[in-house]
């Protein structure tokens, strides 16, 4: 495979969509970003890793870092934390009061919003760090320092962050948060915060590619643990467009506002890509085109 010859034509191909959508101007430090940036990257299994465009500048992962913190509270303590969150696709926007409360507080999904709460405070008390055990994680995995929080936009989400405020309030009126209110949304925010560049990103979901084993050699994850991740991103990863974006791309993803999104191609490689122009789900408008392109000329997906 030539990656980057591939990589090249698939920046042509998509060309279009560059630029196009919305970014997350709810976030002012968000906001600020140009949305015709555009990055790319592949890391292989066999160590191989390519990029094309926008692939080394930094981005905020946001939500992204939901597979990160649900990887260590699986890591610790196995399926204990599906007691406190679902398995199923929301169907409802990302940040939706109204689910959670007819599901009497239990989140949908650890992808959702309200269910990486739970993750991020499960992990809190695991740890008593989650954020510094999800940065410490992506340092090692990436082998870089320069993966780090970026405080101008974790004060952003703090100073507008009345929707997840208000979503971590509901969780611990039905007694499903162990810690404060006030320590899981700053971690949370934190952990929303990391800035990392596309080459780093897909680095760090290796250890999906290869069934749970980290960088190191190690195991992180089960093999059947990593299944199970892997399965749920495919069905919840991707905000309520879920199915969608199964449907153009077949591969278990995840995105965030930031314009990030982290994709697996279980024993070949991970993608990252990132534009931060995003459609009405979150999803990245460029982000989502690029994945189709690359599964449609390579032929790999999970179908």
């Amino acid at each position: 495979m030539n990656y980057e010859r591939l990589l090249h034509r698939i920046v042509a191909e998509i060309a279009p969509s560059i630029g196009a959508g919305r970014v997350a101007d709810y976030i002012p430090a968000l906001a600020e970003v140009d949305p015709g940036l555009f990055g790319m990257a592949v890391a292989t299994a066999e160590g191989g890793l390519y990029g094309v465009g926008d692939w080394q500048t930094p981005m905020s992962i946001q939500s992204v870092s939901k597979v990160f913190s649900l990887a260590l509270v699986l890591e610790r303590e196995g399926e204990r934390i599906w007691r406190r969150v679902g398995r199923e696709p929301s169907g409802d926007p990302f940040n939706s009061l109204l689910q959670l409360e007819h599901d009497r507080g239990i989140p949908r999904n650890p992808f959702v919003n309200a269910g990486a709460l739970v993750v991020t405070d499960r992990l809190l008390t695991l740890t008593g760090d989650a954020r510094g055990a999800v940065l410490g994680f992506l340092q090692a995995e990436t082998a870089s320092k320069s993966v780090d929080f970026a405080p101008a936009v974790a004060a952003s989400e703090a100073e507008h962050g009345h929707r997840n405020a208000a979503l971590a309030h509901l969780i611990a009126d039905y007694g499903n948060l162990e810690n404060t209110v006030e320590a899981v949304l700053e971690h949370y925010q934190w952990q929303c915060s990391i800035m990392m560049t596309c080459a780093e990103l897909a680095q760090a979901g290796l250890f999906l590619v290869r069934h749970g084993v980290a960088s190191d050699g190690s195991r992180l994850l089960s093999r059947s643990d990593a299944k199970r991740l892997n399965a749920a991103l495919l069905t919840c990863g991707t905000y309520d467009s879920a199915g969608e974006v199964a449907y153009r791309v077949g591969l278990p993803a995840k995105s965030g506002v930031g314009g990030a999104i982290l994709a697996v191609v279980p024993n070949r490689c991970a993608l990252a890509v990132w534009g931060p122009g995003l459609d009405d789900s979150g999803n990245s408008v460029a982000g989502i085109a690029a994945l189709d392109a690359f599964t449609t000329s390579t032929g790999w997906s999970v179908f």
